[in-house]
């Protein structure tokens, strides 16, 4: 599942006609590198949530398909927030996943996926959060950790090193049904808090990772040498998972 529905308020004046995940970005919108990226891992099936202008993420993804990725859009009919655009486009959805990874459409972490994917088959966690070392958290936040390498919470933002989600998920199915009834529902503010304050466990998968946010007139600009550097992530099957 990608999340591809916001706004981007902070950029909107750049992006004036597309959501923000369809930013040009080195030839293509750099939603469709997100993709790519997952694909290039071996992930074959892909549910867009879609919101602000999804016909523009629609007609992309089914006149210019990537190679190897069956996509399929659902679109919130009003803003939901991240985890609640989560719930509308994972409802009903057949047949269910063992375990649904969660991306957000306008950042990436170049991680090595395969280590954060045994997460949940260890059996010990109902939940994992990819945390991203960067050396300046202050746009951010950090993530707590516990000494067994759960998540505790997430701090204010504050400058300075520290993990940040990277806004990669999972979940398994069966945790959905204790998210928070709300809308707009937000993964950081109020389900994962939530979660925990219910004793759920969820893993904090802390790496060291290549990290890129789009969200703000600064870190656009920085988009195409990431990708650039980065190119063999997109191109090359990395992991066996299907």
């Amino acid at each position: 599942m990608i999340l591809a529905g916001g706004f981007g308020t902070r950029i909107q004046k750049l992006l004036p006609d597309i959501p923000k995940p369809m930013a040009q970005v080195a030839g293509r919108p750099f939603l469709e590198w997100v993709v790519r990226f997952f694909a290039s891992a071996g992930i074959e099936e892909f549910v867009l949530s879609t919101g602000y202008k999804g016909e523009v993420v629609e007609n992309h993804f089914s006149h210019q398909p990537v190679p190897g990725a069956n996509v399929i859009c659902r679109r919130e009919s009003e803003p939901m927030g991240t985890a609640g655009g989560f719930l509308n486009a994972s409802r009903d959805h057949l047949p269910e996943p063992e375990a649904w990874l969660v991306a957000n459409g306008d950042s990436l972490a170049l991680a090595d996926l395969g280590s954060f994917l045994c997460s949940l088959e260890m059996g010990l966690c109902e939940a994992a959060v990819l945390a991203v070392n960067v050396p300046d958290a202050g746009r951010f936040g950090t993530i707590e950790m516990n000494s067994d390498g759960s998540l505790r919470s997430f701090r204010e933002k504050r400058p300075g090193a520290g993990a940040i989600s990277a806004g990669i998920y999972l979940f398994r199915p069966e945790l959905l049904s204790a998210f928070p009834l709300k809308r707009p529902l937000s993964f950081e503010t109020d389900v994962f808090p939530e979660l925990i304050h219910r004793g759920h466990v969820i893993a904090a998968h802390q790496v060291n990772a290549p990290f890129l946010d789009i969200g703000t007139p600064e870190s656009l600009p920085l988009a195409a040498e990431f990708i650039e550097m980065n190119m063999p992530q997109f191109q090359q099957v990395r992991l066996g998972i299907q």
